[in-house]
């Protein structure tokens, strides 16, 4: 029970300094300078000031200097990154596989707040986050005893690298094409109606975290939360435009988890 409340503790850290990475990023500025500072008046923010969860109560929500509202999202990330400390704590430990996911997991939670405030992704993440997948699973083919390399780790991230990439890009591919050719016009130069190439790099991403395997998984179950949460956009808003990183995301999760289920629930093993 201790283990799992520091678990919670340094994930709802983390958190905070996910949420730096959301706002910065997409601003083309450094998540380590300046310090914590309130983006309305820009007075930099008191360590005492900065406790997650903590400071946001005792604050009632506002900056302790031009009394500015803080957004309930930083609340909302803090928590939603300790919940999954936890949850992948609960089941990997302190082990390889426990850094090996919550790294991933963290560069889902900054590519989904950002994708759907922005509707962009980052490079910084799905592109960084591709090569450090690569490098990550790559050490997994590493044994200490006897010591010897195996290169499957390897191979399955750069495939999930190639796959996952190359099937988004190809669908979206497909559909631009006959979207574009029932409307009888030339599409705007940059101008998409389906995936952009910031999910494409996304789910490229996650294939070389979690190999081919889980990546085509993580690819099939991302419209069936899409097609829910667009329906329901469309008849509110009469917009058919979502964004699309936080279904990858949400996919990616279930597949880590329910990978083997999901498949005997489809095949009826």
């Amino acid at each position: 029970m201790i283990a799992k409340i520091l678990a919670f503790i340094f994930g709802s850290i983390v958190g905070s300094f996910l949420n730096v990475c959301i706002y910065r990023l997409p601003l083309g500025k450094s998540v380590v300078w300046p310090g914590s500072h309130c983006p309305l008046c820009e007075k930099k923010i008191f360590w005492y000031d900065n406790i997650p969860f903590i400071s946001y109560i005792l604050l009632k929500g506002r900056c302790r200097f031009c009394k500015g509202r803080i957004s309930f999202k930083y609340l909302i990330i803090e928590l939603l990154t300790a919940v999954m400390f936890v949850v992948f704590f609960s089941r990997y430990r302190l082990s390889y596989d426990f850094f090996f996911y919550i790294v991933l997991v963290c560069n889902l939670i900054i590519a989904s707040f950002v994708d759907m405030k922005q509707r962009i992704i980052p490079d910084e993440i799905s592109i960084g986050g591709m090569i450090l997948g690569f490098i990550l699973s790559s050490v997994k083919g590493f044994n200490l005893s006897p010591i010897t390399y195996h290169l499957s780790p390897m191979f399955n991230s750069f495939l999930g690298i190639v796959i996952g990439g190359g099937i988004i890009y190809l669908t979206g591919l497909t559909f631009d094409l006959i979207y574009f050719k029932m409307l009888k016009k030339p599409p705007i130069q940059g101008e998409t109606a389906s995936m952009g190439g910031g999910d494409v790099k996304l789910l490229a991403m996650i294939g070389a975290f979690l190999g081919w395997k889980m990546v085509l998984l993580t690819f099939f179950l991302a419209p069936l939360f899409g097609l829910i949460v667009g329906g329901i956009n469309f008849m509110v808003k009469k917009d058919h435009t979502i964004p699309y990183g936080p279904f990858l995301s949400i996919a990616a999760v279930l597949s880590i988890f329910w990978f083997d289920k999901i498949l005997r629930l489809i095949f009826i093993q």
